[in-house]
């Protein structure tokens, strides 16, 4: 394939990965971002005072099977090992998530052995009677029952979706983990990690190449389709259409951050699940690396809200109602000649980091053994 000129829309894990795979196959390669910094929302920097590293736009934790992509970021990062341990409260009492044997035990004042614990939720507290759950609270009564959902699953939800769970599909809860034994890993993945300094020098580790340019605190413009061979688009899908079928939903995030002289709450993840706490977490960043040792802590409270015109989307919310609107974009985005959509913005799907890395070099491929033929299509991995 001849030399071309591309451009990718956005300086996070998508625009990065492949950017540099068709780099690296001799293409040039212009990225912009509207921020100031590269890594999207995985974006982490040191704290001037603690010198913890924050996760800036919330935490992201490394997970997966995949032992390619696994292999992929310890190109440009070295991963430290790092179990997600979940705890919520509830009642005034702390819990291990996922729901463990010990969190069964511990909310039921039982003290089961592994069978007797699965008969008792699958026999006894478990809605048998909903055969083919349809709603997220379907789906939650099925598989725990009235009270377990009620502590640690609705108050939650509700918050971080803005409705009632009766109005959320059951996909959004598509695995449920409960988990008979005193496993609280909250991730069942084999390779599990966190870069030791940041996502967002891995991201740069990604973007060092002599075919790539990148341009911060620079808007994209539909009108520079015209200058390029390809553009790779991971901004939002209606926003690439300035909304004018209407705008997708998302949920954002607000974030108030505040520091403490010690150990705040012991722990990386306290989730708090009852409806009159008005944040749905508070995360404590220095247990994000555990290796390092700092005195003073970074916290952040997080609320969820619905995403505004000048908010940053976060979570695609896909109710039904917005499955129409939805279509008509793709439909329309279907047609373009010069375009592909990637990533969670562009292809209005929740992804996990390894997915979207999985994806974009999936995508560079595709794009790699294009012909006349076969082009290039809009969607590698389709929002419908």
């Amino acid at each position: 394939m001849a030399q071309k000129n591309l451009l990718m829309v956005g300086a996070g894990l998508s625009g990065a990965v492949i950017g540099r795979k068709l780099a690296e196959a001799g293409h040039k390669v212009t990225i912009v971002d509207a921020r100031d910094h590269i890594a999207g929302n995985c974006h982490t920097e040191r704290d001037a005072d603690s010198g913890v590293m924050v996760h800036v736009y919330g935490p992201h934790i490394f997970h997966t099977d995949d032992t390619e992509v696994w292999d992929y970021v310890n190109r440009f990062q070295t991963f430290m090992p790092y179990k997600n341990r979940v705890k919520t409260t509830s009642g005034g009492q702390v819990f291990s998530l996922p729901v463990n044997l010990h969190t069964i035990n511990q909310f039921f004042n039982k003290t089961m052995r592994p069978d007797e614990a699965h008969a008792f939720i699958t026999e006894e507290q478990a809605d048998t009677s909903i055969e083919d759950p349809q709603t997220f609270e379907e789906q939650a009564m099925r598989f725990v029952g009235k009270d377990l959902y009620e502590a640690f699953f609705k108050g939650y939800t509700m918050k971080q979706w803005g409705c009632h769970p009766t109005e959320l599909p059951a996909s959004i809860l598509k695995r449920l983990p409960v988990r008979f034994n005193y496993d609280d890993n909250y991730f069942f993945h084999k390779y599990q990690g966190m870069p030791e300094n940041g996502y967002t020098d891995m991201v740069a580790g990604i973007l060092e190449h002599e075919n790539i340019t990148v341009h911060l605190s620079t808007r994209f413009d539909r009108s520079q389709t015209a200058e390029y061979d390809h553009v790779f688009y991971s901004g939002q899908l209606d926003g690439y259409y300035d909304y004018d079928l209407g705008r997708l939903g998302y949920r954002t995030l607000d974030f108030e951050r505040f520091t403490y002289d010690g150990d705040y709450q012991g722990c990386a993840v306290m989730n708090y699940g009852e409806v009159d706490v008005p944040y749905t977490r508070i995360t404590e960043h220095k247990h994000f690396s555990p290796w390092e040792t700092h005195e003073g802590s970074v916290c952040y409270k997080e609320f969820s809200r619905e995403c505004g015109a000048e908010d940053i989307p976060y979570y695609p919310i896909r109710l039904m109602d917005e499955k129409d609107m939805l279509q008509d974009y793709v439909k329309r985005a279907g047609a373009e000649q010069k375009v592909t959509f990637v990533g969670r913005l562009g292809t209005y799907r929740y992804l996990d980091m390894d997915v979207t890395i999985r994806e974009a070099l999936d995508t560079a491929d595709v794009f790699l053994n294009a012909t006349d033929t076969n082009p290039m299509p809009a969607f590698v991995k389709a929002p419908l």
